[in-house]
């Protein structure tokens, strides 16, 4: 006979689904019981479930396929909420099974019960809880097809008494969806679309993750247009590389270039993205925005021309009713500024710029200073990483020195809980990212504030044998917390972070620990740490009060922080 419990991770094992994510106990262990069976399926047990749904949604954004994740009875379902609130706002296909007290029980106010039908309603696109027999293989099918279908989390609970249950000789395995359709657009949307940008002088192209596939084409519509290209942190892994029309990020991770490139265009064309941040939008343009999903349209900034649609499909039928235009004065207007910058940045000089500005933005990566500074530890991952790495940045100040000092250049990928917006996140993603691939690159940018969340999945690493490159940026501060209070005038407060040691740390579970409090011994700690087989954590003792200008500093922010520093420095005890 077949158990429920078995039929479930069979289907999943069918599908080619490789681990399970979870921790063990009550109501599920018929399930991990059925995985210690299944040579297809590695059971990957952690030390919090939040760190499973991390896991699980790395996977299934690296996969672009269904990833799983567990909790069992109560607590250990309500665990997993933060990760799969990330899977959701990151619109990636994630199954989480959820363990329930015995049938009986259900509804008397059980020890740990709680409803996760209600409990799982706002995360998910499909949230059943097993009752019978009768109702498999239906529910297993309609639970992962609709994660598949629709890019969502599905919720399938077992209720105690469910999961070790015989099933009927001859019970189908459940299949799920291989693939899903590829919506053309409209073609007399095209066709307007195409009339605005033809009567356009200039056009900046905004691109997203949902372009990644088009590449090609999108190259294509930048050279035919002329126009510069403003990425989205998470196009980064598709247009970085080899690509003369991008001008980098805008939002708070961005740079001069993209604010003037927004500012002087007839045009804004949106492809493939859901940029959240309208603030950093110019006003008064002609929008047309390129769109898998009609619901994105319009929720940003007004749109005039709407073509709903797979990207790849959109602009094979856009590009051939678009003029070519012939003057560049507006790209290299935004391509000179964009490389004065990352001159800046990267510390490189030019005759043809002002030296005086050039050598005060050098300081930043020369780092002369005996305070680490930030992005002489992400340059230094740049010049280090594999061309096929997998990155992950904690939310905060990590990710903005890796948006400007690593380039997703080769295969390389990238990852973070960019929707959401969650702590904590880039440890944990590491870990599932590199459980896809033990011989892949796996590098995370961790802040120590997020690190020290979900530190007890660290051991995870080891007990998994998962290679993970952890490189901390500890400043002893929630940097980005310390940067928002202080633009509005306010001194830094509740931000102060006392520290462990976390590369001891790491050495007493079992990781290779450095530590890192000289300039001078950054870059060959990063090559060691890189080069090392097993897992790393590098923790690189960095200046806080180091900042990370937005494209265009408003005199309101300069005031604010001249003021939030005054107040500083009149409670310090120096």
């Amino acid at each position: 006979m077949t158990t429920v419990a078995e039929l479930l991770i069979e289907s999943l094992a069918e599908h080619g689904v490789r681990q399970v994510w979870g921790v063990v106990g009550d109501a599920l262990n018929p399930v991990t019981d059925a995985i210690r069976r299944e040579d297809r399926v590695e059971w990957v047990g952690v030390r919090h479930e939040e760190a499973a749904a991390f896991a699980a949604s790395a996977q299934s954004q690296l996969t672009d396929d269904l990833a799983v994740c567990m909790g069992t009875v109560g607590p250990g379902a309500i665990h997993l909420l933060n990760g799969l609130y990330d899977a959701k706002k990151s619109h990636t296909p994630v199954l989480a099974i959820c363990g329930q007290v015995p049938r009986e029980e259900m509804g008397s106010d059980f020890f740990q019960e709680v409803d996760n039908d209600v409990l799982f309603a706002d995360v998910s696109v499909f949230c059943q809880t097993v009752s019978s027999i009768e109702q498999l293989p239906t529910l297993i099918e309609q639970a992962a097809n609709t994660a598949l279908a629709e890019r969502g989390v599905a919720v399938l609970t077992l209720p105690g008494d469910v999961g070790g249950l015989d099933l009927p000789h001859g019970t189908p395995v459940p299949r799920f969806l291989s693939g899903g359709a590829t919506p053309s657009p409209d073609p007399e949307s095209v066709r307007a679309a195409a009339q605005a940008i033809n009567a356009a002088d200039s056009v900046t192209l905004l691109v997203g993750q949902g372009a990644r596939h088009a590449r090609a084409e999108v190259l294509r519509l930048a050279e035919r247009l002329q126009a510069p290209m403003v990425l989205t942190l998470k196009a980064k892994q598709g247009f970085d590389d080899d690509n003369p029309y991008e001008i980098g990020q805008s939002g708070l991770i961005g740079n001069p270039s993209t604010a003037l490139a927004f500012a002087s265009c007839d045009v804004l064309v949106l492809v493939g993205t859901d940029f959240p941040y309208p603030e950093f939008l110019p006003e008064g343009k002609t929008v047309v925005q390129l769109d898998l999903r009609g619901a994105h349209v319009g929720r940003r900034t007004p749109v005039d021309h709407a073509v709903v649609g797979d990207s790849q499909l959109a602009l094979g039928a856009l590009l051939p009713l678009l003029e070519a235009k012939d003057d560049s004065a507006h790209l290299d207007h935004a391509r000179k500024a964009y490389d004065l910058w990352r001159r800046g940045q990267s510390h490189f000089t030019d005759p043809a710029y002002d030296h005086k500005r050039v050598g005060l933005l050098r300081r930043k990566v020369d780092n002369p200073d005996a305070l680490i500074r930030p992005e002489l530890l992400a340059a230094a991952v740049e010049r280090h990483a594999d061309s096929d790495a997998v990155f992950t940045t904690d939310t905060g100040m990590s990710t903005v020195w890796l948006s400007r000092f690593v380039r997703m250049t080769g295969e390389r990928r990238l990852l973070g809980s960019y929707n959401l917006g969650s702590m904590a996140n880039a440890m944990p993603m590491a870990l599932g990212a590199q459980a896809l691939d033990r011989d892949r690159q796996v590098i995370a940018f961790c802040g120590d504030g997020g690190l020290s969340m979900l530190m007890g999945d660290l051991i995870t690493a080891v007990s998994a044998n998962l290679p993970v490159k952890l490189i901390v940026f500890d400043n002893g501060r929630l940097g980005m917390v310390k940067l928002e209070m202080e633009q509005v005038g306010l001194p830094e407060f509740g931000t102060v972070l006392h520290n462990p040691d976390f590369a001891k740390v790491a050495e007493a579970i079992g990781l290779h620990g450095i530590r890192v409090s000289d300039p001078n011994d950054v870059d060959a700690a990063v090559a060691e740490a890189l080069g090392h087989p097993g897992p790393v954590l590098l923790d690189v003792l960095t200046n806080p009060d180091e900042i990370a200008l937005p494209p265009t500093p408003t005199l309101e922010q300069g005031w604010g922080f001249a003021i939030a520093k005054m107040k500083e420095f009149a409670v310090s005890p120096e």
